[in-house]
């Protein structure tokens, strides 16, 4: 069976995995990563953010010729080519996952092609080949799965998931969707464009909860008027198969409804992804939530081992899992290194309009010690966007009126996710609201849109001071 030592140890080959031993070999030499997983790359270049955005992309570019007379266009014939469009996919992920592949199997490092599981708190064992290491320390790295709560009759109905919406050939009649989260929202947009008949139904009284509701409402909005048949506030009594596919019974505020498609869409979240890791053997301890518990500086309560990713949260955002990944690596190896700082992130969801924040959300701020102060204009009363026919959304922007300095900001609208990242910039270097008024905002432009509640709140705190 053997045995064998290294310095670190990633389980996981992901962003948070291949971040964190990059980082470990430039302050160690002997590092291992470990990952049976049957493509290497991890969830956001081979199941997750590529493959999806490219598919929303496409997509929004055929959005866009169906709308061709609002520009004085004429583009009779715009429909989707779904052997083209996932052909497409299949290149730009191959390019992607190539890359990565090459950089994990590079002799930096030494790669196991297999599962792990611990068998004590120094040890893990390799599934296939029985081979046992030991390391110095380690990194759990595993990311996600698709979840699949207790729903009547879910089990016994065929039911698509995110993956299977990624690997499409062809373009489904008709589909329900549940959930109302990122992966719901984004992929059945996508299908909605691309001419499938989309029910949506959420548990929630509106979708994206991770969103503000002002922001989900919007969205909302924009899906309806798209033609999505969109429930909230429901609760799933059963579902069935029928003659035609699936029949979901669900009730809306306690009213009976139903609805029936050719397929169903389970996108109901994800779990983290630690079972058969053997972390009791470990001494690691799970949250309620299945996430693993961890420090400021990613470490369990075995300190000996980390996590980063989704297997341990809080948030399912690859660059900050890729940020985890490095101050865990660092910290284990005794290099200088700071907690993320999770006060000054930034989020995106890739619908139309997209949804973008920077900084503290609103909420989290009205609870914090600040005298806020916020201010709001919407995107139907900007030039750039009126001429885009871009109307739905707004930008919204919050200040400590003590300091003047600038806590957070929200985009919902065209682009949302470029433009946040001016507001994004100003977060992370504490910038005050005197000095951002002052940039050089270029008419007409999208990112103009910031000026507008910039002045508002630079007036107030102007009033205030006098």
């Amino acid at each position: 069976m053997g045995s064998e030592h290294f310095d670190f140890v990633v389980i996981g080959g992901g962003s948070a995995g291949y971040a964190a031993a990059r980082t470990a070999r430039e302050a160690v030499n002997r590092v291992a990563i470990i990952d049976g997983s049957k493509d290497l790359g991890g969830l956001c270049i081979l199941r997750g953010c590529m493959p999806s955005k490219t598919l929303i992309y496409s997509a929004e570019m055929l959005h866009q010729a169906q709308r061709g007379t609002l520009f004085g266009l004429n583009i009779p014939n715009a429909a989707a080519d779904m052997s083209a469009i996932h052909a497409r996919k299949l290149r730009m992920i191959d390019d992607f996952a190539s890359y990565r592949q090459s950089q994990l199997q590079s002799d930096r490092f030494t790669l196991f092609r297999d599962f792990a599981s611990f068998v004590d708190e120094e040890t893990v064992e390799l599934r296939t080949s029985g081979l046992r290491i030991t390391a110095d320390h380690f990194l759990i790295a595993t990311g996600s799965d698709v979840n699949s709560p207790t729903i009547p009759g879910l089990a016994d109905v065929p039911s698509w998931t995110s993956d299977d919406i990624l690997e499409l050939e062809t373009r489904p009649e008709s589909i329900i969707v549940l959930g109302g989260g990122i992966v719901a929202t984004e992929l059945g947009q996508f299908l909605q464009r691309i001419g499938t008949k989309v029910t949506l139904i959420q548990r929630s009284p509106a979708i994206l909860k991770e969103a503000s509701a002002n922001a989900a409402h919007v969205v909302m909005q924009a899906l309806r008027d798209e033609g999505m048949t969109l429930f909230t506030d429901t609760h799933i009594t059963r579902i069935s198969k029928s003659p035609g596919g699936v029949t979901v019974e669900f009730t809306v505020q306690g009213a009976p409804r139903r609805a029936e498609a050719a397929h169903l869409f389970n996108a109901l979240g994800r779990r983290p992804s630690t079972r058969g890791l053997g972390l009791d053997a470990a001494g690691v301890e799970l949250a309620q939530s299945g996430q693993i518990v961890v420090d400021a500086f990613q470490r369990t309560h075995n300190p000996r081992i980390y996590a980063a990713g989704d297997a341990t949260g809080p948030y399912e955002i690859v660059h900050l899992a890729v940020m985890q990944g490095e101050v865990a690596a660092k910290h284990a190896c005794g290099l200088p290194t700071q907690p993320v700082d999770y006060t000054t992130r930034t989020s995106v969801v890739f619908t139309d309009p997209q949804i973008a924040e920077a900084g503290l959300p609103l909420l989290e701020a009205q609870q914090q010690d600040f005298d806020l102060i916020e201010a709001e204009y919407p995107f139907d009363d900007h030039g750039r966007s009126i001429l885009m026919e871009a109307r739905y959304g707004y930008v919204r922007a919050w200040a400590d009126k003590k300091t003047g300095q600038l806590i957070g900001a929200e985009c919902v609208g065209k682009d949302a996710g470029e433009l946040i990242h001016a507001m994004a910039v100003a977060v992370q270097l504490k910038a005050k609201v005197a000095d951002l008024v002052k940039v050089h905002w270029y008419h007409p432009t999208l990112a103009e849109i910031w000026s507008y509640p910039l002045e508002d709140l630079l007036e107030q705190i102007t009033e205030s001071a006098s």
